[in-house]
């Protein structure tokens, strides 16, 4: 029989050892990212502005306004656009929780010697970039959440497994340009989701293997049906805070932040500011470009932090 003092160490090991195991930090993969700076002389150089792409999106949905960023911002910033892992070309991974995609960014940032970043995120990224301004504020200098809410479910909770499913079980073409495979998949998409912009959303994501002329998907679709559940729902961190300028950008059509999420944002990002594009569903920075990036810029440049 162990003696009773031995007995208590045992149980604060035990104790101990589990709260270790509870709060491992996962481990990071190297993500392939995109920058976009001026050329310029000057030495007055603000933070890098960081974005991080939604479920089925890439780094190469943004190309556009990181260009128009990069452009417009003075003085300028270095625009960097991530690949989430199992996404883009980013490497593919069993694991896909918002925890990992957040250590993902951490070993990014600390790896390119970035301090301090403002980061933008849409859909799942805005939920990554939520989590990551609530567990690394130092990292930090402003957040921008684009058409998602830390509170509620995300609405397509039963529409994405659909999808996701339909995307697994397209038969892929071979020797044939892309071209003619892009018409071939949409229309085996097309019997499933009837939706032609959301069609070529997906198809955004079909590649090319190697020189050959076979074809594949660049997300890791097995890996995403299978975490979907963790994806569609934010599981809010008790006692953390983002006290940070923070807005969130939502399309007036969408019902990704319904405003009666306002106050609970507010517990959570206290000097959130939440705006709606009009006309806009909840690809906002796509189907309303112009506006987005007024508003965007607009917070961005209000201070700017050296």
């Amino acid at each position: 029989m162990l003696h009773p003092n031995k007995l208590k160490i045992l149980k604060v090991l035990k104790r101990d050892s589990q709260r270790f195991f509870t709060t491992i930090v996962p481990k990071p993969i190297k993500l392939a990212y995109a920058v976009y700076e001026q050329e310029t002389n000057s030495d007055n150089r603000v933070n890098p502005f960081v974005i991080v792409h939604g479920l089925l999106g890439s780094k190469q949905n943004w190309t556009s306004l990181c260009k128009a960023y990069s452009q417009k911002f003075n003085p300028p910033r270095k625009v960097i656009a991530l690949d989430l892992r199992n996404h883009g070309e980013s490497i593919h991974s069993d694991e896909h929780t918002y925890n990992h995609l957040v250590e993902d960014v951490k070993e990014f940032l600390i790896d390119n010697n970035i301090s301090k970043a403002a980061l933008m995120g849409h859909s799942m990224g805005g939920r990554c970039a939520m989590l990551f301004a609530l567990k690394y504020p130092e990292f930090l200098e402003k957040l921008v959440v684009v058409d998602i809410s830390p509170v509620n479910l995300s609405p397509n909770i039963h529409e994405m497994p659909i999808i996701l499913d339909t995307m697994r079980r397209i038969q892929m073409p071979s020797n044939i340009p892309l071209s003619q495979s892009r018409n071939i998949i949409d229309e085996q998409l097309s019997k499933t989701i009837t939706d032609k912009g959301l069609r070529a959303f997906i198809l955004t994501n079909l590649t090319a293997v190697g020189d050959t002329k076979s074809y594949k998907w660049r997300v890791n679709i097995p890996t995403l049906v299978r975490h979907f559940q963790e994806i569609a729902k934010f599981d809010i961190v008790e006692g953390l805070q983002y006290k940070g300028d923070t807005l969130f950008i939502g399309g007036a059509k969408s019902d990704y932040i319904p405003r009666s999420d306002y106050p609970k944002i507010l517990q959570l990002f206290p000097k959130a500011e939440l705006k709606y594009i009009e006309g806009a569903g909840h690809w906002v920075h796509a189907e309303k470009p112009n506006e987005f990036l007024k508003i965007t810029m607009e917070f961005l440049n209000r201070t700017t932090a050296v």
